[in-house]
């Protein structure tokens, strides 16, 4: 219930969700108090407007992002870990496992593993049954691993965790079983990595952040912004700003119910 709750709560917290929602509270106000229709139109407007900015979604995001990002060469370690939620599973019409849009976790972890900066590649993601469906998504990403030339025998696969809480409680069990001891190398999405990085800890894992998937990059923002165009476009609504905030609010909320739990 926790999983499913989880997915579908923070829908109305998010800035189409709760645009959305106050439309419906606006119909209601139009019927019984049409003096406030007005007021939470244009609330609802504001959210949308302002979730939809690329201002807004460079703000959210870049803090997240700029958490964890490596100051020198990744140091060598036991085992990379990968975390999945970069993956589509190969249902017809697909002719293969689809990278997503974090599918670069698996693309940086299998790199990591070509460079030799540890000797397994631990793969986090099961798959939730009423979400489509399919393979376990390690499953899917140790195909895209082998196909990168990982060898099938240095791959270890957690099959079953469904949110970023079982990935670190079922990682930390395969390093147990298998008698892996030392530091390992967190491969995920830069914007899940701090909250990722907090449960992993909590769990007493020694553990180095190698953040991928980079929403928002530094140069490209300043270059931007050096123009009238730039910044014009910043503050005009678009969707993919519209998903970058979504996204981020996502981790906000994340970190903390997780810490309400005591997962972090």
């Amino acid at each position: 219930m926790f999983l499913f709750l989880s997915k579908l709560l923070p829908l109305f917290i998010y800035p189409l969700g709760l645009s959305c929602l106050l439309m419906f509270v606006a119909l209601f106000t139009l019927w019984k108090y049409p003096r406030w229709t007005g007021a939470v139109i244009g609330c609802a407007l504001v959210i949308l407007l302002l979730g939809s900015s690329r201002g807004v979604a460079q703000l959210l995001v870049g803090y997240l992002e700029s958490q964890n990002v490596p100051k020198t060469e990744l140091p060598n370690a036991a085992a990379i870990v990968v975390l999945g939620g970069g993956t589509k599973p190969a249902l017809p019409p697909r002719p293969w496992v689809d990278v997503g849009e974090a599918g670069d976790r698996i693309l940086y972890g299998a790199l990591l593993h070509g460079q030799k900066k540890a000797p397994w590649l631990i793969l986090s993601g099961g798959r939730i049954n009423w979400q489509g469906g399919g393979d376990p998504e390690s499953q899917d990403m140790a195909k895209i691993a082998e196909a990168m030339g990982v060898s099938p025998s240095a791959i270890l696969q957690d099959r079953t965790s469904l949110n970023t809480y079982e990935n670190a409680v079922n990682v930390q069990n395969i390093l147990k079983e298998n008698n892996i001891l030392g530091p390992i190398l967190l491969v995920t999405s830069a914007l899940h990595t701090p909250r990722s990085l907090l449960i992993f800890k909590r769990l007493g894992m020694d553990v180095i952040p190698a953040p991928t998937d980079f929403l928002m990059i530094p140069s490209e923002i300043n270059q931007a912004q050096k123009t009238w165009q730039g910044v014009l476009l910043s503050w005009i609504p678009d969707t993919l700003s519209l998903h970058q905030t979504t996204q981020a609010l996502k981790e906000y909320i994340g970190l903390g119910v997780y810490r309400l739990r005591g997962w972090l």
